[in-house]
């Protein structure tokens, strides 16, 4: 049987529609975050506290991708 590449699109658009609504404020915060720190090509923000919505300078440094990104999975690995 063949793939429905059409419905499959529009499930996900709608899928992204939701997800988007939902993380509205979370993104917020995080974008107020990146416009405060300005860090460099290949570099974001992290929260040191992991909570985005904390958005003090001493809470906040600008580390390289790739170790905000390990941050993350071991937070979430932590918890199986």
């Amino acid at each position: 049987m063949a793939r429905d590449h059409k419905k499959e699109y529009a499930a996900r658009k709608e899928y992204l529609k939701s997800y988007r609504r939902k993380n509205k404020d979370n993104d917020k915060m995080r974008t107020r975050a990146r416009r405060k720190m300005k860090c460099g090509k290949g570099k974001e923000v992290d929260h040191v506290d992991n909570n985005a919505k904390n958005n003090n300078r001493s809470n906040l440094k600008c580390v390289p991708r790739k170790k905000n990104r390990q941050k993350g999975a071991k937070k979430t690995n932590s918890k199986r």
